[in-house]
């Protein structure tokens, strides 16, 4: 985050669903204007935002809604359902979700965070799963054959649906957004497993406090008014 762009903690509170129990809500909003590519820039105002309202119910997690979007886009919207269970990615889709979304049109795509490339600019040689080992832990460095050879192991499955109904730019729209999604859970899942040091002796209730933290800290730096 920076002043005028960034990501803006709107909310961040306990939420109770009757069918996956306790849980946490956040709303936040993404202020990227000048990070957009050039093509995208073109037909966007100066200054917009993306709404991302998420619900974690671990081991279960829902980011979006079906029509939640941009503040000027109501045909454009990201929904993401992840479940993460004990394995290595082994299980079948259908079993995971249990949802007619994943019957049509959809690719399955397999994300290997030690030695799946990223983009040149994010990488940081700490962070680098192939080269970190945790004091704390006695985890990493990952080797080739990792997923099927270490032990404990975790997969994070996620069902990605987006949608950008505007005729001329729908497929280039979503095929860009896919990208930067697969970029994102890529470089997020190398940190949370570089950084796990740092995390792994954390209660719940110090997590909620270094949010809170954080929240303060990103929306002071990108100018927000919300407290």
């Amino acid at each position: 985050s920076e002043k005028g762009e960034g990501v803006e903690v709107v909310k961040n509170e306990p939420h109770e669903d009757p069918v996956h129990g306790p849980g946490q809500f956040t709303e936040k909003r993404v202020h990227l204007s000048s990070k957009l590519p050039s093509w995208a820039r073109a037909v966007t105002p100066r200054i917009f935002y993306i709404t991302e309202k998420a619900w974690n119910y671990y081991p279960y997690t829902i980011t979006g809604e079906p029509r939640q979007g941009c503040s000027f886009l109501p045909k454009f919207s990201i929904y993401i359902e992840t479940k993460y269970e004990d394995n290595c990615g082994d299980s079948e889709n259908v079993s995971i979700f249990h949802s007619d979304k994943i019957l049509g049109d959809h690719e399955v795509s397999f994300l290997d965070i030690a030695f799946d490339e990223i983009p040149e600019r994010y990488y940081r040689s700490l962070e680098d799963p192939r080269f970190f080992s945790s004091a704390k832990t006695g985890r990493g460095p990952l080797r080739e054959g990792w997923r099927q050879h270490t032990k404990p192991i975790m997969c994070s499955y996620k069902l990605v649906s987006v949608k950008f109904e505007v005729w001329g730019l729908q497929t280039r729209v979503e095929q860009f957004v896919h990208k930067v999604i697969r970029d994102i859970l890529l470089i997020g899942h190398r940190q949370a497993f570089a950084w796990v040091d740092e995390w792994c002796d954390m209660s719940l209730e110090e997590v909620r406090a270094f949010e809170t933290q954080m929240q303060v800290a990103t929306n002071q730096k990108l100018g927000s008014q919300h407290p």
